[in-house]
């Protein structure tokens, strides 16, 4: 009983009473998905540009790192 005065008092609340009402949004739904698609990519980018950044710069350390380690041993055992 409690269930069905909770979803009754639900059905009159919602503003949109099918999925495309929902997506047309009283003719703006295009503006608005597009909002909502364009900030979600920029969110997006926002977390995976620095930790591409961060792996691409962690692997070129890695490398010189083993060039200056390499160097110096190849000179002393050419000695």
């Amino acid at each position: 009983m409690i269930l069905q005065a909770w979803l009754a008092r639900l059905d009159q609340n919602l503003y949109f009473r099918s999925v495309d009402s929902l997506m047309d949004m009283d003719g703006h739904g295009a503006f608005v998905w597009s909002a909502y698609l364009i900030a979600g990519l920029v969110l997006v980018a926002i977390v995976v540009v620095p930790v591409r950044r961060k792996r691409k710069f962690l692997d070129r350390l890695a490398g010189e790192l083993k060039r200056r380690e390499g160097g110096p041993k190849a000179m002393k055992e050419g000695d």
